[in-house]
């Protein structure tokens, strides 16, 4: 069996779909765009591109965990009790283990890789 490989190039520029509500923002008009590059056969694992504005907003991986590679912009992200704020930016990587909680901040447009990892044995 041959198994094929993908190559995305110029992720900075690569096209999202459209600019939307984002959901969890705390934020009034926050919006965020995305677009999955990969997704597994099993749907456990998903990697794409995600770009927000800037505000606040809360997130949730009780489910998944996600690796974020950031790729522009600057934020905050705390965990739900407050504890260890963490400053990333462009060239950044930020690992949400699953069962993780908390808030971001943007405080400038923000684009990432994301991979968001669902798997049993995650």
């Amino acid at each position: 069996m041959i198994t094929d490989h993908k190559v995305f190039k110029k992720l900075a520029g690569l096209a999202l779909d459209d600019f939307r509500d984002k959901p969890t923002s705390l934020s009034d008009c926050q919006k965020e765009a995305s677009s999955i590059l990969w997704a597994s056969a099993d749907g456990h694992c998903k990697i794409g591109i995600w770009e927000c504005q800037p505000g606040h907003f809360t997130a949730d991986r009780t489910d998944a965990g996600e690796y974020c590679h950031i790729i522009k912009g600057k934020a905050t992200v705390t965990m739900v009790n407050g504890d260890k704020p963490r400053e990333i930016e462009a060239g950044d990587l930020l690992i949400l283990p699953q069962g993780w909680k908390g808030e971001w901040i943007i405080h400038e447009q923000m684009r990432k890789l994301f991979v968001i990892d669902a798997s049993p044995n995650f």
